[in-house]
């Protein structure tokens, strides 16, 4: 994550989160993870968890961009979350360490490989159904902690909002939401072609959509694509852009938190 120059620097945001809230912590790995309809059986890896009051109502698991790692987002969580919300869960988990083609063969964390700079074949399509894979666990483990999908929102920017919207499009039930930043759909052309056949649960899904209009790793374009293509389906899609670049900055951040907060409004009390 990169953040605008108006946007809390990570030290202080971390220091502030300190002692704001209470300490993250490590868990995991979790068990094993799958895909419906498919065999694919995952481990997954470790997660930074930060909680933002006792007995958790929510959850949200963010996932990080490539080459960064759990830890990447978790000093937002004291500038994204208001003092009267529920109590919530953030999951952050690390992505695997695995070579990345576009970048020389260099190992780094990254949910899928990326083996060309064309958006349509950009995403290693096994490494995004392993990653989807883990994601569909880490919800299962949610709600065995008592957390129902409706309140279970998944969240990721750049490489991790494209697996955001890939697991979310698979949904067999709703979750409270998705929020996908700085990032494209991870399909290729056939599968764009058999977006039509979203399940009727996953359209219900209300999104968050936000990208820089200076963005130069993730095309702005491809944002647009993404919302144009969501809301062809019946997605309710909140899309916003910012004059910045692949990064993160304080007006997407209150943006985010008035979305949080219509999600959470009709379950408060």
């Amino acid at each position: 994550m990169r953040a605008c120059a108006n946007a809390p620097k990570p030290a202080a945001a971390a220091r502030k989160a300190a002692r704001a809230w209470p300490p993250e912590h490590r868990a995991g790995p979790y068990d094993r993870g799958s895909i419906p309809g498919k065999s694919l059986r995952v481990s997954l890896l470790d997660c930074i968890e930060k909680e933002t009051g006792a007995n958790p109502r929510w959850s949200v698991i963010w996932l990080h961009g490539l080459g960064a790692d759990g830890h990447d987002f978790a000093p937002l969580v004291p500038e994204l979350v208001r003092r009267d919300w529920p109590a919530i869960r953030f999951v952050f988990p690390h992505a695997p360490v695995q070579p990345v083609t576009i970048n020389g063969g260099m190992r780094m964390r990254s949910w899928y490989d990326i083996v060309s700079f064309d958006l349509a074949g950009r995403a290693d399509s096994r490494g995004v159904d392993e990653s989807v894979a883990r994601v569909e666990a880490l919800i299962a483990r949610e709600v065995e902690r008592g957390t129902p999908a409706s309140r279970i929102v998944l969240a990721g920017f750049s490489q991790g909002g494209a697996v955001t919207l890939a697991a979310g499009l698979r949904r067999a039930e709703p979750l409270a939401g998705l929020v996908a930043l700085s990032t494209y759909l991870p399909l290729g052309t056939e599968a764009l072609a058999r977006l039509g056949e979203t399940p009727e649960p996953a359209r219900r899904q209300p999104v968050f959509l936000a990208h820089g209009r200076q963005d130069p790793v993730v095309p702005f374009s491809a944002g647009q694509d993404a919302a144009q293509r969501l809301r062809a389906l019946g997605m309710e899609v909140d899309w916003r852009e910012y004059p910045m670049a692949h990064q993160v900055c304080l007006e997407e951040i209150d943006d985010l938190r008035r979305w949080f907060q219509a999600r959470l409004a009709p379950h408060s009390g």
